[in-house]
């Protein structure tokens, strides 16, 4: 029978976000012996959090070296975690950081790695995404240990009384640190515009900077009724690929669209209720960001777009502009 363990980065205030505890669901749901692995500057918080999933140990790497996204301090903590469960499943949240440090972990104690995947079978196989989402595959592996790291919005939450956990520290042999972090850098410009969380995604395509109806482009009256919407729906701002490119074109642009609202075939795959689409072309590259919305509704000047060939479950007819001035003033 395989063993698992559960291994997750703490945010800046010590806990575990919520994709983290959709994995550790996913981990106590399977039944196995299980082992809880933490690391970060602080796990006071996760330590609460972690409690009461009933996992027969607690192991930490704590320190403020382990606080920031770093290669090599990120590989040796997971490397040392990982030694000292001796799990032959390794199941963390599927992040950029994790993306990026867990492949040398698994290739340093002779493992395998999926990343991507999308659910994890009681028989020990697991289905994941390629290319983008758009082919689905169901992979058994031999190789141990193996790493899983499961994408957000695919298991129920872990949401278990709070209880303190005894968490048993790892030591880690650093090697000599190269690189330091300095800051970060933000491309938002102070407007927060993607909501993981919100029960709507608002989707503005490159139409909103053409042409209008009296021949002129109205790109900063365009941006006054997107971000109007999002102030009074809190709902997340996705972006077509046409859209977020125009900057690199000498085309009008909305300033707070960047490549990070970006959904579709070369951007994110957001996981919302519903979905409302405006000025896109509804194609497949564009669509398979959509993958996971549940209602998807269009708001489109051309009945023959591809959004009315069966992409959407409703398609209205009609300028955006217009359907969204009126849409703000009904929010008041």
């Amino acid at each position: 029978m395989d063993t698992i363990l559960f291994l997750a980065f703490t945010e800046s205030d010590g806990s575990l976000a919520k994709p983290a505890l959709e994995v550790l669901g996913s981990a106590v749901a399977m039944g196995a012996p299980l082992t809880v692995g933490v690391i970060g500057a602080s796990i006071a918080a996760a330590s609460q959090q972690v409690g009461g999933c009933g996992a027969t140990r607690f192991l930490s790497v704590t320190g403020e070296e382990f606080g920031r996204s770093r290669y090599s301090t990120d590989a040796a903590a997971a490397e040392a975690i990982a030694r000292a469960a001796g799990a032959t499943l390794v199941i963390a949240p599927a992040s950029s950081r994790t993306n990026r440090a867990l492949p040398g972990v698994a290739h340093r104690l002779d493992g395998a790695i999926d990343t991507h995947v999308t659910a994890i079978a009681d028989g020990g196989s697991v289905t994941r995404w390629y290319y983008r989402q758009r082919m689905e595959a169901v992979v058994n592996r031999t190789a141990r240990p193996w790493f899983i790291l499961l994408e957000s919005g695919c298991h129920t939450a872990w949401t278990g009384e709070p209880r303190e956990a005894s968490f048993e520290t790892v030591a880690v042999s650093l090697p000599p640190l190269r690189t330091a972090v300095t800051g970060v850098r933000s491309p938002q410009s102070g407007e927060q515009t993607i909501r993981p969380d919100a029960r709507l995604l608002f989707v503005a395509g490159a139409g909103w900077t053409k042409k209008q109806a009296d021949g002129q482009p109205h790109p900063r009256e365009a941006e006054e009724l997107i971000l109007g919407f999002l102030h009074k729906t809190k709902a997340s701002l996705g972006g077509s690929k046409s859209l977020v490119d125009l900057s690199g074109e000498g085309e009008a642009v909305l300033q707070f669209m960047t490549h990070l609202n970006q959904i579709g075939q070369t951007g994110a795959t957001p996981r919302h209720p519903k979905g409302l689409s405006t000025c896109c072309h509804g194609e497949e590259p564009h669509v398979v960001g959509w993958r996971f919305i549940t209602e998807r509704r269009a708001v489109n000047l051309d009945p023959n777009c591809g959004w009315a060939r069966g992409k959407a479950d409703v398609l209205y007819v009609a300028d955006a502009f217009e359907v969204m001035r009126k849409v703000n003033a009904l929010l008041g």
